[in-house]
């Protein structure tokens, strides 16, 4: 869809090491860069808000260095949520009551039915994604408008998370004077700047690794088979690092960025890093390097079990994409191919006119996927005006 209207499209990703703000212009259906900023992350404890206020400055003060750099105040942005993310997948079946022609109300009334499960308590839906449509006994359908039929089923995605945690993240960034547009996981909006349409199709996955969370999202066929928040995080890595080696977190987080490696049999076992904080100022390098492989499998096989669970183990032809801080440890592509049998590469934003070279990293992509979700729910504006709300955006 083309469009001759000039719209802000503003990404907030509010992490619990570092809250980024991305600010772009869509102009005839194209997004060109204009500016960001970054700030430190306060008032997060293991990807939970736990200062509403502190998160709130670090928003505001992210905003403000986007603002200064862009040139341009913005009112709005997508927001993106990052733990407590869980998803199901759901079906709605809906009756025609004869054989007519299938249109957009019966659609409709199909994805209501689908959405209309008793969620566990304290959770609330974030979104609703189209997986495909049963009609009359046939699945595999991706739009079922204008067929013949008596009845359709629709099986969607629900990616859910906790209320509590949602409202306390509205309320934050209400208080740094935004408006939220909406609501976004944080692996489907990294996935969305990272991963071509033609990879998702073949089956692709990306994995966030944050500081305090991770997130995966995995897509097959154009549909979206599963998002979810997982246990393990950066921070893992970095206190295993300090614990394995008796020194301080901050020091861990120094030497894992320096000298880590996420594949220890690729380490020379005469080399040897300094530490300063010790008497024993030397250790192997490759016992630094073990540590953080052990941690790396931990996480890619739970990554595979949960692959494992929506028979998706061994489907990502397209292959897996690594974002978020954790994916800056080297070695972990490598690991993980040899986990996913798969080819994997870190996951950079793509699409985006004028992007700098120096914000081209993995710990970007997902505040550029939330701009760029940004600009999709302007450009589709006049659209979903004519839809039926929330529903139509589920076909597109």
């Amino acid at each position: 869809m083309s469009t001759t209207n000039t719209f802000d499209a503003v990404g907030l990703d509010a992490g619990s090491a570092w809250t980024r703000c991305v600010i772009c212009r869509l102009e005839d259906n194209r997004m060109r860069f204009l500016g960001c900023g970054s700030a430190p992350s306060q008032g997060w404890l293991k990807g939970l808000i736990a200062d509403q206020n502190a998160v709130s400055e670090c928003m505001l003060a992210a905003l403000r260095e986007a603002e200064r750099n862009a040139q341009h105040s913005v009112e709005s942005a997508v927001v993106g949520v990052g733990a407590a993310v869980r998803g199901a997948n759901c079906a709605g079946l809906h009756d025609l009551g004869r054989t007519r022609t299938v249109e957009q109300k019966d659609v409709n009334r199909a994805v209501e039915r689908a959405r209309r499960v008793r969620l566990p308590e304290g959770l609330m839906i974030l979104q609703m994604l189209p997986q495909d449509f049963v009609v009359d006994g046939h699945p595999g359908h991706r739009d079922p408008r204008q067929m013949i039929a008596g009845r359709i089923e629709a099986n969607v995605h629900l990616v859910m998370t906790s209320q509590r945690e949602h409202e306390c993240l509205v309320t934050a960034v209400n208080h740094a004077h935004l408006a939220v547009e909406e609501t976004v996981s944080e692996g489907l909006a990294a996935c969305y700047a990272a991963v071509l349409p033609e990879d998702r199709r073949q089956g692709a996955a990306v994995l966030n690794i944050g500081a305090q969370s991770s997130e995966l999202a995995v897509y097959y066929g154009d549909a979206l088979q599963l998002a979810v928040s997982l246990p393990i995080s950066g921070g893992h890595f970095t206190r295993d690092v300090a614990r394995g080696l008796c020194i301080g977190f901050e020091d861990a987080a120094i030497l894992k960025h320096e000298f880590g490696y996420a594949k220890a049999d690729a380490t020379a076992e005469n080399c040897v890093v300094e530490l300063a904080s010790r008497e024993d100022r030397e250790v192997p390098r490759r016992m630094l390097n073990c540590i953080l492989e052990s941690r790396a499998l931990d996480l890619l096989q739970m990554v595979q079990g949960e692959l494992a669970r929506v028979g998706m183990e061994g489907a990502l032809m397209g292959g897996m994409f690594l974002c978020g801080g954790g994916a800056r440890l080297d070695g972990m592509c490598e690991i993980a191919e040899e986990v996913f049998r798969c080819g994997v590469s870190k996951a950079l934003p793509v699409g985006i006119q004028d992007w700098p070279d120096e914000i081209c990293d993995p710990t970007w992509t997902t505040v550029a996927g939330l701009a760029m979700y940004s600009a999709k729910l302007k450009s589709k504006h006049e659209m979903q005006r004519q839809s039926y709300g929330l529903l139509g955006k589920i076909l597109k």
